[in-house]
């Protein structure tokens, strides 16, 4: 009869992770410090422990591009597709016109290029 009573418990909930992190510990921080930390974590797409961990293990985040810098690579692409028109048009019309051409591309990708640097 207890057995009748009792609730049979299914399996339900998150599946175990394959890599448990089994430790945890503490950093103290100034309120200083901890908002200087944060934002940095949210300039670089991270949450804050997240970038608190990958700091501590490797000395170093890649942040994640900017919204400028998509825009400038997205560019970039155009541009490659265009120098590749002109290398088709330089095989069909001559390499006079596809010179000209380039040259004005050349150009615009060195402005890009400027651009990025400074950015950063």
């Amino acid at each position: 009869m207890e057995q009748t009573q009792e609730k049979k418990k299914g399996k339900g909930g998150r599946p175990p992770k394959a890599i448990r992190k089994e430790i945890c510990t503490g950093v103290r921080f100034t309120k200083t410090e901890y908002f200087i930390v944060r934002e940095k974590a949210i300039k670089a797409g991270l949450r804050y422990t997240v970038y608190v961990r990958q700091m501590a293990l490797f000395g170093g985040v890649i942040a994640r591009l900017s919204n400028d810098e998509r825009t400038y690579i997205k560019q970039l692409i155009g541009m490659a597709n265009n120098i590749n028109q002109v290398s088709k048009q330089a095989h069909k019309e001559g390499m006079l016109n596809a010179m000209l051409l380039f040259e004005s591309y050349r150009k615009q990708i060195d402005r890009l290029l400027n651009r990025l640097r400074r950015d950063k």
